[in-house]
């Protein structure tokens, strides 16, 4: 079957928007072929700095033709119906359409329809030109003398040219003709800007790529990527040095060459004074060039490897000592603005501070530090921090904000801090919390290791979460500004890893009158309700990311209408499906679950709670005695595990309920016909169901 080629030659596809761009044209094209009942093979899209190319194969040469019925109004319906039916199916009378014969809903029109299907080459001629004028580009233009007229052409720069073949690979393709501001589709496309400039007639895809190659333009960026980094790795190696990876740099930097060549230059030994995270960042978003290390010496080298768009008849000696020239001045600067801030301690900038709003609802970002202080010091005897260092941490964690390198670099904040603090002769753990505090920024972020850092990263998470809980900033399905989502998954992340239980909704209530004094009892009980239900919802949503099952997460969130801890729903969880993996636990999962169900239909057809204690002197069979006997003493072991937070332990307890459960319901009748014996079965039952629970409410299990 025929293959499609397209290319959309410009002026420039800037790089960030490249790959989404690639994925734009295949997604369209692809979905309004299968729209025209088109369905094809296979689709690839391709972007370079100058192009968009899509190769789609396998597509029917013609569309099949279509024979439909249509239903219309019933005989000597209104005329107004009957006028819309024939203009619908494009019956010229009502001779041409058949009557379809029912005795119970009566005799209606029928319309049948016969379209023939279209050569694909049209089809395509039609729809390309509608693809090109509505492609979501985030920001396009018009130009030059096009850019006057009516209807003119938005792109992301100037269109130059349109490839566009359709055809079999055995035969010499069709050009699917059509025209946009006077830019006719055709089968010429250009080569590298310098290297190969003239003009390339293609065919197909298999040619046109080849071609292209051929006139120094890599199509596929994943070809780029793979030539610049084996290419940098080499180069480095080949002089006792290691490529430092940067995936996001690679992906960008492929976005702006069409022919790869990687080169190394150099800068002056005196610059690796400043911390290489610095040097790297400096080198990184100045010149996108990557920096190589020493492995001898444990840091980085005074290199760097750029990545140039040409192969230039001096080797690339004079683009070399351009990069070189830029990222001297860049560094220079880069050491000034180290230096300069070493003058200054972190404690002697924070004054600034009262100056700083953090939000107009929560104040300054002077009083936000106070409070995460406090938080900290809270917080420290919990992670098994010292406090004085926690609360020193955190009075400086903010401080390098207001550092010059940071505001040259907000992607080195933290990171900055440390050093500083180590320079001024910080204890290292205070000094660390300044990176770490951060932490986890992400589900692949590390969660903060030592003890102090934990204490300031909890408090700096708990404070912006309380603070605009209180305000009532909280996100909303489509919106989250200020990252709660986030912050609070650290938070969880923190505790679980760390093995630390926390319980929200007492963290809010604790010390949201910090942040709102004026809030009354009520208002701070409503609002540590939906406190809670936020962090079990991120909680749900992290242990099923993790594959635990919803039903058991919901199962040990409220018991009894208790606030259970992050760390003892996690560990409830995990002992609770071992369990129920179990024979014993299924089976009284079985158990438990049938005296729930016989409890609810009989309470609710008594409009009452059978809750009360039964009565020893009532029971008359031994299988009543035997399971009051297990229940007595499985509730105290079950609680006494859970107050241990042995749940594993637990688990095991409520297993010896399973074989006086089981008697039970084989030998007793519990809607006995004595009425007060029928009562006290079914407080018996509610007994097994008030022991399971205090591990967890069997009730929202899934069979």
């Amino acid at each position: 079957m025929p293959d499609l080629l397209l290319e959309l030659f410009s002026e420039e596809i800037p790089a960030r928007m490249q790959a989404k761009a690639a994925e734009d044209l295949r997604r369209m094209v692809t979905d309004k072929l299968v729209a025209e009942g088109l369905v094809y093979e296979g689709a690839k899209a391709f972007a370079t700095p100058r192009r968009l190319a899509l190769t789609v194969h396998g597509i029917p040469a013609r569309q099949s033709d279509l024979k439909e019925e249509r239903k219309g109004p019933r005989v000597g319906g209104p005329e107004a119906a009957v006028a819309g039916f024939l203009k619908a199916t494009g019956l010229a009378s009502l001779d041409e359409a058949k009557i379809q014969r029912d005795p119970k809903k009566g005799d209606f029109y029928i319309a049948l329809i016969e379209k023939p299907g279209r050569p694909t080459l049209d089809v395509l001629a039609d729809m390309l030109p509608v693809i090109v004028r509505t492609f979501p580009w985030p920001k396009s233009m018009r130009w030059g003398e096009r850019s006057a007229k009516p209807g003119a052409l938005q792109w992301v720069r100037p269109l130059h040219a349109i490839t566009a073949t359709f055809g079999i690979e055995t035969e010499e393709p069709d050009v699917v003709k059509f025209s946009i501001d006077t830019i006719e589709a055709g089968q010429t496309t250009y080569g590298h800007r310098f290297m190969a400039p003239a003009a390339i007639n293609v065919r197909r895809f298999d040619d046109y790529e080849s071609k292209l190659k051929a006139a120094k333009v890599v199509l596929d960026p994943q070809a780029r990527k793979d030539i610049i980094l084996a290419d940098a790795k080499q180069l480095a190696f080949a002089q006792g040095f290691e490529l430092v990876e940067d995936q996001v740099l690679l992906d960008e930097v492929s976005g702006l060459v069409e022919w790869p060549v990687v080169l190394m230059g150099s800068f002056d030994q005196e610059f690796l004074s400043i911390p290489g995270e610095v040097i790297r960042a400096t080198i990184r978003n100045n010149q996108k060039c990557f920096v190589v290390s020493d492995p001898k010496a444990g840091k980085l080298a005074n290199k760097f490897i750029l990545t140039a768009n040409i192969e230039a008849s001096d080797g690339g000696k004079a683009i070399v000592a351009g990069n070189e020239r830029v990222i001297r001045a860049r560094l220079s600067d880069a050491k000034f603005f180290y230096d300069t801030d070493l003058k200054t301690k972190l404690e002697d900038r924070l004054p600034k501070f009262e100056q700083i709003v953090f939000h107009e609802k929560l104040g300054t970002q002077a009083e936000r530090i106070k409070r995460i202080e406090l938080v900290a010091a809270e917080m420290a005897p919990l992670v098994g921090a010292d406090v004085e260092k926690a609360k020193r941490a955190a009075h400086l964690a903010k401080a390098d904000l207001l550092t010059e390198v940071v505001s040259e670099f907000p992607e080195l904040q933290g990171l900055m801090g440390k050093y500083y603090a180590l320079a001024q002769g910080e204890d290292t753990s205070v000094a660390a919390a300044s990176e770490e505090h951060y932490k986890p920024q992400g589900p692949n972020d590390n969660v903060p290791v030592d003890p102090v850092s934990v204490a300031v990263a909890l408090a700096d998470k708990i404070d912006t979460l309380i603070g605009f809980w209180a305000v009532d900033e909280k996100p909303t399905g489509s919106r989250d500004p200020y990252a709660l989502r986030r912050a609070a998954l650290g938070v969880i992340r923190i505790a679980i890893e760390r093995e630390i239980e926390l319980y929200p909704r007492g963290l809010l209530e604790r010390r949201i009158k910090r942040v709102r004094a004026d809030l009354s009892d009520v208002e701070i009980s409503e609002i540590g309700d939906s406190f809670q239900r936020f962090f079990e919802d991120r909680l749900t949503v992290q242990l099923r990311d993790q594959g635990a099952r919803h039903d058991l997460v919901d199962a040990v969130l409220h018991l009894d209408g208790k606030e259970v801890g992050l760390l003892s729903i996690v560990r409830r969880v995990e002992a609770l499906g071992k369990f129920l993996d179990s024979d014993d636990g299924k089976n009284l999962l079985a158990g438990t679950k049938r005296a729930s169900n016989i409890l609810a239909i009989e309470e609710k057809k008594d409009k009452r709670k059978f809750d009360g204690a039964p009565d020893a002197g009532l029971y008359s069979l031994n299988e009543e005695k035997t399971l009051a006997k297990a229940i007595d003493e499985v509730k105290a072991e079950a609680s006494a595990a859970v107050a241990k937070e042995d749940f594993a332990g637990a688990m095991s307890t409520l297993a010896k309920l399973r074989p006086a459960v089981d008697a039970f319901f084989d030998k007793v009748k519990v809607n006995d016909d004595d009425a007060s014996v029928r009562e006290n079965r079914l407080k018996l039952l509610n007994e097994i169901r008030a022991a399971t629970r205090a591990v967890a409410d069997f009730s929202k299990i899934q069979d």
